[in-house]
């Protein structure tokens, strides 16, 4: 078992610095992925997609030669479009069509499908469809998606807006006594999840067992079994998703898609397997998009810089259609829930409106709604501290949530249930010497100068039920469950409906089984991704796997270990109370026995079992839940150190250090692959990553040419201090950490690149923090220089 450190003693369970165990296939090329499949008479699909944002489709003609093979909104009969409506009061709902009917409301909506014994003919093929459009104007702006000249996307519509919403918490009563009022606009950019592996589909029709069987990237295959049989018009029961190797999510592997419908319902026409790979310019310009906030925005401090209250007006823009689960809600719900952060307030105004333009669908993506609220709030933190003459570590000091406050419910009811805030930003503040800091400052010349930024944000993990419901998403999580089986030699076997997509759920989930019975987890088998085989999940999102589907592991694998000790027990003739389970044997006293010798009794040699034995056997499934199901809460401090050439904007990451709190870490390890990943993320929506849309509603970077990920050159050597503050709701004391990383980024680089920047007068309150944004602040601060 852990120890309350959270170290294992046999070095392979909780706590251990396991390696991966997928790693080695993957290392190896030996993964196995979509495109890697193959099937005999298998038909490759290509899209006819709109180069238009917004348009009416007059005719689409079918070439002479091979119109066979190419299938229109016409061709689908029986097929139903996508519905993701929030049950949120006053939400508008509408229906995404698997091929555009009537209307195309992005560039890059699919409008034909074709098929072909190979890609490059499918895509020759697509060449060949004629589309009749007539062009209408676009909404490109999400500020001015409702003006009164706006043009509806949905006829049925008053405006162009999903969602507007509105919370207001003791707001007037709490300015009164400002002394300080800042009031700042900030714009996020538009982004793109890049994954190594895009989505891809394989669709098989067994027309024996009436099954469709749909090989897809996904994070949630469950969910999407769910949507695809509702679109095709069949039972559940006859619908299998099948989720490989998956070559990274983000989030956007969680949704279904127009693709998966139409290669199902070709796959069951056609009675011929059908597969679509998305090439990296569908995925840029027509299918994955993210990110972009607008706010308006006022902090109110007292003179000993308390924060009294806070007051924004959020956009979110949410594209053309409500996305298949979560809704176009996704974001803008969460925005008045989450905005106040770990801070302390008395308080609090919001607005916010889910806005749609025409541009693709926004998606979730790691840190959802996060990235944007910390962005806002941390960047009006140092403004109001400037405002004050104090320092941006001590107003963050001066009201941030408190230990001996724990469990802390903050003014829009959010339930903190463990942590140390203060104690996160003193370490960074010390890692980060900020005397050094400051005397390079000074000392500073030319053109360069440095600053030094600061972000503080909680991360809301495993949150359930009654938070989902809350905010109106379709789906909804519950109980999460989990499968353990004993197999005849002693290993085990795990059956769980979450899906790993870098997570590296194949070693935590043994280590937690490891913990809980003594298998080495090199005897653990992890069967998921699979419907046919795994209990129902909700799937892979929102940091919930560590916690619920380790919760449900450790469960499943307590039931399973009191059966063995049982079973042991009685051939030991000891009593079950006094047998352990370690390092593969049950011993009780100086006795002792294999597990395997267990499994062996109860599937080989029963008439040694005692006669009052679980009839059930060595399998035991179990649900779980956390004590509390409003979620645990990760935190994290990011401190950075930046350099800002003044002659040509360029920035350059002097030094990052993040002090993170996960709780129990079940390998901290993995815990700092996450970190750094995501901080990586985060430092690419911080700098380079934007997917701007001209006045026509057409996207601007098609090619990685044009949309700029980060590279190694780009990354500091990134120092992570961790804290480890139990969870009073998990089982394990772990808390959600797979988001964390990429929220904290934007703020702390913004903050220092201002930091550096306001001797000189100048801010950059949009990102990313490009060198023109840089420069344009610079020269807009010139003539308030001079007539000061």
């Amino acid at each position: 078992m852990a120890t309350e450190s959270g170290q294992n003693e046999s070095g392979k369970g909780i706590g251990a610095r396991l390696p991966r165990r997928e790693d080695d296939r993957f290392l190896r090329g030996r993964g196995r992925f979509v495109g890697d499949m193959k099937l005999p008479g298998m038909l490759e699909m290509a899209f006819v997609r709109s180069p238009l944002a917004h348009a009416r489709i007059r005719g689409v003609t079918k070439p002479a030669e091979g119109g066979q093979h190419v299938y229109t909104v016409a061709d689908l009969i029986g097929v139903k479009g996508m519905r993701a409506d929030s049950g949120l009061p006053g939400f508008r709902g509408s229906v995404q069509p698997i091929l555009a009917e009537g209307k195309v409301r992005h560039v890059g909506e699919p409008v034909a499908a074709c098929l072909a014994e190979n890609r490059a003919l499918a895509e020759d093929l697509a060449e060949l469809v004629e589309v009749d459009f007539e062009e209408l104007p676009a909404v490109h702006d999400m500020t001015k998606a409702c003006d009164a000249d706006a043009p509806l996307l949905h006829a049925h519509w008053e405006k162009n807006a999903f969602l507007e919403s509105a919370v207001d918490i003791g707001f007037e009563a709490a300015i009164k006594d400002a002394a300080a009022v800042v009031t700042r606009r900030y714009r996020t950019a538009r982004q793109c999840m890049a994954p190594l592996e895009g989505r891809g589909v394989l669709a098989v029709w067994d027309r024996n067992l009436e099954m469709l069987t749909l090989h897809s990237a996904t994070q949630m295959p469950h969910v999407v079994r769910t949507g695809l049989a509702e679109c095709l018009g069949l039972d559940q029961g006859q619908v299998r998703i099948v989720a490989p190797d998956v070559g990274g999510g983000f989030g956007y592997k969680g949704i279904l898609l127009a693709e998966e419908v139409c290669a199902g319902y070709l796959a069951m026409k056609l009675d011929r397997p059908i597969r679509w790979l998305e090439d990296r310019r569908e995925h840029l310009t027509g299918n994955a998009n993210c990110r972009e906030h607008s706010y308006e925005i006022t902090g109110y401090a007292a003179a000993d810089g308390e924060l009294l209250a806070v007051d924004c007006k959020a956009i979110v823009d949410s594209g053309a259609y409500s996305i298949y689960p979560f809704s176009a809600c996704l974001e803008a719900a969460q925005v008045p829930s989450i905005l106040p952060g770990p801070y302390q307030m008395r308080g609090f105004r919001c607005t916010t409106m889910a806005a749609a333009t025409n541009k693709p669908p926004i998606l979730p993506f790691r840190g959802v709604a996060r990235t944007g609220v910390c962005f806002a709030l941390e960047l009006t933190l140092d403004g109001l501290a400037r405002e004050l003459g104090i320092s941006q570590e001590e107003i963050r000091r001066r009201n941030l949530v408190r230990p001996d406050q724990m469990p802390f419910i903050n003014i829009t009811n959010k339930h903190f249930d463990s942590g140390d805030y203060p104690e996160a930003l003193r370490r960074a503040v010390e890692a980060i010497d900020i005397p050094a800091v400051r005397k390079r400052q000074a000392e500073a010349t030319g053109n360069t100068r440095i600053g030094l930024g600061f972000a503080l944000f909680c991360e809301q993990g495993a949150h359930g039920t009654s938070v989902y419901s809350g905010w109106g998403i379709p789906m909804v999580p519950g109980f999460e469950q989990a499968t353990a089986r004993l197999t005849p030699d002693g290993g085990l076997e795990l059956r769980v409906g979450v899906h790993s997509h870098g997570q590296g759920l194949e070693t935590t989930l043994a280590q937690i089984a490891n913990s809980e019975i003594g298998v080495d987890p090199a005897k653990v088998k992890l069967v998921h991704g699979d419907t046919a085989y795994t209990p129902y999940s909700t799937g892979t999102w929102g940091s919930r796997c560590a916690v619920m589907a380790g919760g449900a592991t450790g469960t499943a694998c307590a039931a399973l270990g009191e059966r063995i000790r049982k079973i042991a027990a009685h051939l030991m003739q000891a009593k079950p109370e006094e047998v352990v389970l370690a390092d593969g044997f049950a011993r009780a006293g100086s006795s002792q026995i294999s597990i395997a010798e267990v499994a062996a009794t109860w599937y080989q040699k029963p008439q040694l079992l005692p006669d009052d034995v679980d009839p059930r056997g060595l399998e035991a499934t179990e649900g779980y839940k956390t004590v509390r199901d409003t979620g645990t809460f990760s935190y994290a401090c990011h401190a950075v150190v930046v350099s800002v050439d003044l002659s040509l904007g360029h920035i350059q990451l002097l030094d990052y250090v993040i002090v993170e709190d996960a709780g129990t870490m079940l390998n901290p390890m993995i815990v700092d692959g996450q970190v750094y990943g995501g901080t990586v993320q985060g430092i690419g929506t911080a700098l380079f990553e934007e997917m701007p849309f001209d006045a026509a509603g057409q996207p601007l970077a098609s090619t990685l040419a044009d949309y700029h990920l980060p590279v190694a050159a780009d990354i500091p050597p990134i120092r992570i201090l961790h804290m480890e503050t139990r969870s009073p709701i998990s089982r394990f004391g772990q808390k959600g950490i797979g988001e964390s990383g990429a929220i904290g980024p934007p703020a702390a680089i913004a903050n220092a690149v201002n930091d550096a920047l306001a001797p000189l007068g100048a801010a950059v309150n949009e990102i990313p923090l490009t060198p023109e944004r840089v420069l344009r602040a610079l020269a807009e601060a010139q003539p308030k220089m001079a007539a000061e």
